[in-house]
């Protein structure tokens, strides 16, 4: 099954994320080296960026979500790449509201899958979904 464009730019994102969060390198050289793919579209290379540039700028945020919604767990203890992902579909569920909640829950739970555990995606899954009922009750 060929991957969607978009889910191709969240991974892109991710792995930039994630390179960020190893201090592999600094925001501005990932933009230019890892989130740049000639076989996207700029349209898709820019959503990728933005993508990449909001959750920069909301990690603590993110992170006092995901402290706050994964009880029992200590947020250093929760493995790298889910933190990236949680912090990267609570960024998008929050920041982007004309993208489905059930598009983001579910890229999320096919990049951990793709990326992480095998048991790493009912996590992701299970505090996604707290998230979005918190932001569904808040609105109304």
């Amino acid at each position: 099954m060929e991957q969607s464009p978009r889910h191709r730019a969240r991974e892109l994102a991710l792995q930039g994320l994630y390179a960020l969060e190893s201090g592999q390198e600094e925001a501005s050289e990932i933009i230019d080296h890892v989130i740049a793919n000639d076989d996207l579209s700029e349209k898709t290379l820019s959503f990728a960026r933005d993508l990449f540039t909001l959750v920069t700028a909301n990690t603590q945020w993110a992170d006092d979500q995901i402290a706050r919604l994964a009880e029992n767990w200590d947020l250093r203890r929760i493995a790298t790449i889910d933190r990236t992902i949680l912090r990267m579909a609570i960024v998008e569920l929050k920041k982007m509201p004309d993208i489905p909640v059930k598009v983001v829950i579910n890229e999320a739970i096919e990049l951990a899958k793709t990326f992480s555990t095998s048991q790493s995606f009912s996590f992701i899954n299970g505090i996604l979904d707290r998230f979005a009922k918190d932001m569904e009750s808040a609105e109304s």
